[in-house]
């Protein structure tokens, strides 16, 4: 490979969360950290180097993206995903909840419903609650290692709660599904015939594995795209997850509006300036790189279901189609979800998601970060399945 992944960059004391919150969040100081959805690769030299030539310039003040940017971005999502788009259909926020969160504000109001499908990503039905709005779980359906929507219970779920809002999340995380073309098809059509809108989190969307292929929700129809928020970001993709820079497409112009408008209301409507740089070397120049950074992390979770399946096969890989996310099942562990969770982070040391923090939909599964270099996640492995070997 041209870049170099294998190298571990010491993280502790660099304002870090996955690795200076340990004793602040009651959990064990010298634990591994594996747990937040960051990778510990120092991002691409092309980004690096235009965020120092801009440090080194010295001014840090107001600013806004330029056509730079809007060129790269549309060359990326054109190139990568086959969807095209429109400078003027972007809006720019510190993230994809903070986005989501003026959403819902923007488009329902206290006490409306809004769907989510768990096990999912915590910050969706934390937010709505946070909110004053009703979270209404249409619960995937897992079997074998594989997850399923279950639309009969997504429509109906729909009508009895008068559902306003959806949010979809697409790469899933944690459940690592890659939604098809045919089943967004059927989400679609879902919520065009009850009037409800769609907020597609599609963060993880270019870390997509194999013969898999993310389908933006907006390239479904003309309706779906009208009847959308999508929700991107090169936070995932190149590691910039602290420069606080997403990429919102709202190609209608109604929701667009009322949009900006509930975004302004926050105070926080200009965009950060090293986000803005970080995005356009990240979309102009740091293909190659990203290309490198996919495949290793693919090479480390054919590692890990290796390693478990020899070493521990009573847990059970969830293997992801997108996303650098593996999701473990400890369910033929005859243990309580506490008793994992206990051993895992006690006794094993390595810190992860609890899978309840995703909903009761994930007792017994644990989350763990597969972005990072090899020797860092063997020795996880190592850990949890010395801990759990019978």
């Amino acid at each position: 490979m041209k870049f170099e992944f294998d190298k571990i960059t010491d993280r502790k004391n660099t304002n870090a969360i996955k690795y200076d919150l340990a004793k602040a969040r009651g959990k064990p100081e010298d634990a591994l950290s594996l747990w937040v959805a960051d990778m510990d690769f120092p991002t691409a030299p092309c980004i690096q180097k235009a965020l120092s030539e801009k440090a080194l310039h010295g001014i840090y003040g107001y600013s806004r993206p330029d056509e730079r940017y809007y060129s790269a971005i549309k060359k990326w999502f054109r190139d990568r995903h086959d969807f095209t788009v429109e400078s003027e259909w972007i809006l720019n926020t510190p993230g994809v909840v903070f986005a989501i969160a003026s959403a819902i504000k923007a488009f329902s109001k206290e006490g409306d419903a809004v769907l989510v499908q768990k096990p999912v990503y915590y910050p969706f039905f934390n937010t709505i609650k946070n909110l004053g709005r009703k979270v209404v779980n249409s619960p995937l359906v897992y079997s074998d290692g594989h997850y399923e929507i279950n639309f009969e219970d997504f429509e109906k779920k729909i009508v009895s709660e008068d559902v306003k809002i959806f949010i979809l999340c697409s790469p899933h995380n944690p459940g690592g599904r890659v939604w098809k073309k045919e089943e967004l098809k059927k989400i679609s059509e879902i919520c065009l015939k009850h009037k409800v809108l769609v907020i597609s989190d599609e963060i993880h969307s270019d870390i997509v594995f194999g013969n898999n292929r993310h389908t933006v929700y907006g390239n479904l129809s003309k309706e779906a795209l009208d009847n959308s928020i999508i929700c991107t970001s090169p936070s995932k993709s190149f590691n910039l997850a602290g420069l606080q820079f997403s990429n919102i497409f709202v190609v209608n112009p109604t929701l667009r509006n009322l949009l900006q408008k509930e975004i302004e209301k926050t105070g926080y409507d200009e965009p950060s300036l090293m986000g803005i740089v970080a995005a356009t070397a990240a979309y102009s120049e740091g293909g190659e790189w990203f290309d490198e950074a996919k495949k290793y992390i693919w090479d480390n979770i054919l590692f890990a279901e290796k390693y478990i399946s020899e070493r521990s096969p009573k847990i059970k890989v969830v293997k992801p189609e997108g996303s650098y996310l593996l999701w473990l099942d400890f369910s033929k562990f005859d243990l309580t979800d506490e008793e994992i969770n206990h051993r895992i982070l006690q006794k094993a040391k390595v810190w992860l998601d609890n899978g309840t923090m995703f909903g009761a939909e994930g007792e017994k599964f644990q989350r763990i970060n597969c972005a990072t270099p090899r020797e860092t996640l063997k020795t996880a492995l190592e850990r949890i399945c010395t801990e759990f070997k019978e």
